[in-house]
């Protein structure tokens, strides 16, 4: 690799306001603090179901438990999608077990959508990160908004694209151009996410969640592996990650001849490690 900086074109967003499909509409910001608090706000004063809020520059994007996530300007696909459950179907969302599976879905579509573009294949490690081997590709958070129409989701992504070793957050990290992937286009990525993303979204209005897990479990590189997992207050749980159940949790087994089994929810945990990892790197 060249020690020149990679060309970062800016999104088109009247080209991409045309091609999007009809599930979506897209709106592209030069800079936002973080998508999905745009999309919130949005959501809470009426917007429709579909609004897809890009940011070519986000200064203070959203990770779970409040992290902050920065992006170069033209460096990563930063993006949340507003979803309207009863605009769906019938009864899509009602039953408040499926809310939990957002992330796991839109870590898929994600994963799919990229690879459309022509990424190579991603992982997914539980909950909520997209990977290349065992570096950081991205980032996924689903948030439960209440606005006066019903309860919404903001889906939000974060994916870097053509971000270089000096922009990246921490050394676990890595972008589609450092992975081998160069020369891709961030704007017919967004459209193949969003393609991807409409048609998981119709799987889980119709309550088909056995297939979505069984998607998302092929992909799930924390299963199978001995991990730690971080939880608020200092507890600690370690064991090999067996399954991700129909709630989307993540299930350890441990103790005497690994007959002892802990479920972990999404929403509880810190951190999710290889057992080996130092505790200090993110």
């Amino acid at each position: 690799m060249t020690a020149d900086p990679p060309r970062r074109p800016p999104l088109d967003g009247d080209a991409l306001a045309t091609a999007v499909p009809a599930w979506a509409r897209v709106e592209v910001l030069p800079e936002a603090a973080s998508t999905n608090a745009v999309v919130t706000k949005r959501a809470q004063q009426g917007a429709e179901h579909g609004l897809v809020v890009v940011a070519e520059h986000q200064t203070a994007g959203r990770g779970r438990l409040g992290r902050i996530w920065v992006t170069p300007p033209g460096a990563a696909l930063t993006f949340s999608v507003l979803v309207r459950p009863g605009q769906l179907g019938p009864g899509a969302g009602a039953d408040s077990r499926s809310w939990p599976l957002l992330p796991l879905m839109t870590g898929v579509a994600v994963a799919e959508g990229l690879e459309a573009g022509g990424a190579p294949r991603c992982a997914l490690k539980w909950p909520n990160d997209v990977m290349d081997g065992d570096l950081k590709l991205g980032g996924l958070l689903a948030e439960r908004v209440e606005t006066p129409s019903g309860p919404a989701a903001v889906l939000g992504v974060g994916v870097n694209v053509s971000t270089l070793p000096g922009e990246l957050p921490v050394p676990t990290a890595t972008s589609l151009l450092l992975g081998g992937a160069a020369g891709l286009d961030r704007g017919r990525l967004l459209l193949c996410v969003l393609d991807c993303l409409g048609e998981r979204l119709q799987q889980w209005a119709r309550g088909d969640e056995h297939n979505l897990l069984e998607d998302y479990r092929a992909r799930c590189s924390t299963l199978g592996r001995v991990v730690r997992v971080d939880l608020p207050g200092g507890t600690t749980h370690t064991g090999t990650a067996v399954r991700v159940d129909k709630n989307g949790a993540l299930v350890l087994r441990d103790g005497p001849r690994g007959a002892r089994e802990t479920t972990v929810s999404a929403g509880d945990v810190l951190h999710v490690r290889p057992a080996d990892e130092p505790t200090e790197v993110e």
